[in-house]
C-alpha cells in the first residue's frame, strides 16, 4: 500500500505521465490505419463502423456512474485500510454493472430494428449488416460495463501502469483490428465480433489484475445490497454530468449546421477537434487525482487535499499555457500549412479564440474532479444543467451575428462560466482557500506566461514575419522552459519530476 506522501508526490507525478502516454497512443495509431480502412470498408460501411466505435465509446454511459463510484469508495476503504468493506463494495459493484449491462442490452437489441429501419438512412444492402453489427454490440454491453467496474478499482489503487498494461493495447486495437482483418476479406460483423472480443480480453486481464493485486477478492467472496443505493445515488448524479456534458461539448456544431450551413460545420470542426485533442492533457491528470482526492478526504488530510489541488493546477497552466500560446499565435500558418488557404482564413479566428477558452477550461477539470471525489457530484451535475440553457441561447444569439467565430466566443464564455462555478464551489466548500489559488507559485507562473506572451507576440504585432517569429519562438520557448524550472517550480516539484520516470510505484 503506498503512503500518503507517495499518493500526493512521486507516484501521482509518474501515473500522470503514464495515463497521458496511454491516451497519445490510440491517437497515434489512428493516424495511418483509419485511411486503409475507409479504403477497404468503403464510406458507407465505415460510417456504420463509426458509429460502432462511438456506442463502444458512451456504453459506459450504462453504468449508471457505478465506475465512477466505485473507484472513490474503493480509494477511501484502501486508504482506511477497511478490506471488508472494499471487498463487498468491489463485488457488489460488480455484479450491479453485469446487472445493468444485461438490461441494458435487452434495450439495445430492442431497439436495433427501430433504429435500423427508421433512424439511419442506410443501403438496403447493408441493413442486415448493419443489425448484426448492432446486435453484437448489444451482447457486449454487460462486459464492457465489467470492465470499466474492474479498472475503476486499479485505479483507486493507483495502479495506472496496470491500467495501461491493458488499456493501450485495448484501445489501438481499436483501429488495428479492422485494418487486419481486412487484409484477410472479413466482412463488418466479423469486425464488430473482433472489437467485441477485444474488450473480453481487456475484461478479464483487469479481472486476473485485480485478483492479484487485492488477494482479499480472492479470499471473500461477498455482496452487500445495502451498498447499492450510495453507489447508484452517487452515480446517479455522475450520470446526470455524463449525459448532459456531451451535448454541451457538440451542440454547436449541430447550432452551426442549422443556422449557417454545412460547410460551415466542416470550417469549425476542424479547430475544434485540434482544441479537442488538448484534452487529453488535463483528462489524464483528472483521472490520476481523482482517487488520490478520494483517498485525501476519507482520512481528513485536507492540507495535503489543497496542495494536490494547486500543485495539480500549476502542473496545466505550465504544461498547457506556452501551447495555447503557441496556437493563437501560429492558427493560420497551422491550418495553412496543413489544410490550406481557404481553411486558414475561416478558421484561424475560430482557432485562436478556442485555444484562449482551452486552457481555461483545463484548468476547471482540477475542481471537477475534486468535487466528485469529495462527493459533491450533485454540484457538477447542477452545474452542468444550469449552462445548457444559457449556452444554447448565447450560441443561436452569437451565430446569427458573428458566424462560425460567434460559436467559438460562445463556447469560450460557456467553459470560462464553468470554471467560475467549480472554482467557486470548492472555495466556498473551503477545501481550496483564495490565498492557496493566488500563492504557491500560481500567481507568479501565470505572470510569467502573460510575460511570455507579449514577448512572443511582439513580432507578430510589428513585423509580421513569420521566419522571425519562428526564430522567436525557438528562443523563447526554451527560455520559458528554463524560468519555469528555476523560478516558477519549488524544490520538491523538480525532485518529483526528475523522480517520475524511474521511481518504482510500491
Amino acid at each position: 500500500m503506498a503512503t500518503q506522501n507517495e499518493i500526493t508526490g512521486r507516484l501521482l507525478t509518474r501515473n500522470w505521465a503514464l495515463n497521458l502516454v496511454g491516451q497519445t497512443v490510440a491517437l497515434l495509431v489512428a493516424l495511418p490505419t483509419i485511411p486503409y480502412t475507409v479504403r477497404g470498408l468503403g464510406p458507407e460501411r465505415f460510417g456504420i463502423l463509426s458509429i460502432a466505435w462511438v456506442l463502444l465509446g458512451y456504453f459506459g454511459l450504462f453504468d449508471l456512474g457505478l465506475g465512477r463510484a466505485t473507484t472513490k469508495f474503493v480509494a477511501e476503504c484502501l486508504s482506511l485500510g477497511d478490506t471488508k468493506r472494499m471487498t463487498a463494495l468491489v463485488w457488489t459493484s460488480l455484479w450491479s454493472q453485469v446487472l445493468f449491462g444485461a438490461m441494458g442490452a435487452l434495450i439495445a437489441v430492442a431497439a436495433t430494428p427501430v433504429a435500423v429501419h427508421r433512424f439511419l438512412n442506410i443501403s438496403p444492402s447493408l441493413i442486415g449488416e448493419t443489425q448484426a453489427t448492432f446486435f453484437i454490440l448489444a451482447g457486449s454491453l454487460p462486459l464492457v460495463l465489467a470492465a470499466n467496474a474492474l479498472r475503476g478499482v486499479l485505479e483507486a489503487g493507483q495502479h495506472f501502469a496496470v491500467v495501461n498494461y491493458v488499456r493501450v493495447p485495448a484501445n489501438a486495437s481499436i483501429f488495428v483490428l479492422p485494418a487486419v482483418a481486412l487484409m484477410f476479406g472479413a466482412k463488418l460483423p466479423a469486425i464488430v465480433w473482433l472489437l467485441v472480443l477485444a474488450r473480453v480480453g481487456a475484461a478479464l486481464a483487469y479481472l486476473w489484475f485485480c485478483l492479484r493485486l487485492f488477494p482479499a477478492l480472492r479470499r471473500t467472496f461477498a455482496i452487500d445490497p445495502r451498498m447499492v443505493r450510495p453507489l447508484l445515488v452517487y452515480g446517479g448524479w455522475v450520470t446526470v454530468s455524463s449525459i448532459v456534458a456531451p451535448l454541451l461539448s457538440y451542440l454547436d456544431r449541430f447550432a452551426v449546421g442549422s443556422v449557417i450551413s454545412m460547410a460551415a460545420v466542416g470550417y469549425y470542426t476542424v479547430p475544434s477537434e485540434m482544441i479537442t485533442r488538448l484534452q487529453v492533457v488535463p483528462s489524464s491528470l483528472s483521472a490520476t487525482v481523482f482517487p488520490a482526492f478520494s483517498s485525501l478526504d476519507a482520512t481528513a488530510s485536507l492540507t495535503k487535499l489543497e496542495e494536490l489541488c494547486v500543485r495539480s493546477l500549476k502542473a496545466l497552466f505550465l504544461t498547457l499555457g506556452p501551447l495555447s500560446l503557441l496556437v493563437i499565435l501560429f492558427a493560420r500558418q497551422i491550418l495553412q500549412l496543413w489544410l490550406g488557404a481557404d481553411f486558414a482564413v475561416k478558421g484561424a479566428p475560430v482557432l485562436q479564440i478556442l485555444a484562449a477558452g482551452a486552457l481555461v477550461n483545463a484548468l476547471s477539470f482540477v475542481p471537477f474532479g475534486m468535487l466528485q471525489a469529495l462527493g459533491r457530484p450533485d454540484l457538477t451535475a447542477k452545474f452542468h444543467l444550469l449552462e445548457l440553457p444559457f449556452y444554447a441561447a448565447l450560441l443561436w444569439f452569437l451565430l446569427a451575428r458573428m458566424g462560425i467565430t460567434g460559436a467559438a466566443v460562445a463556447w469560450t464564455i460557456r467553459v470560462c462560466l464553468d470554471a467560475a462555478l467549480l472554482f467557486g464551489a470548492v472555495v466556498r466548500l473551503r477545501w481550496v482557500s483564495l490565498g492557496s489559488l493566488c500563492g504557491n507559485g500560481l500567481l507568479r507562473a501565470a505572470c510569467t506566461i502573460l510575460i511570455f506572451a507579449a514577448l512572443l507576440s511582439f513580432p507578430w504585432l510589428a513585423l509580421g514575419s513569420m521566419k522571425v517569429e519562428l526564430v522567436f519562438a525557438g528562443v523563447l520557448f526554451p527560455a520559458f522552459g528554463l524560468t519555469a524550472w528555476k523560478y516558477l517550480l519549488d524544490g520538491r516539484e523538480r525532485h518529483l519530476l526528475l523522480s517520475a520516470f524511474v521511481a518504482r510505484a510500491r
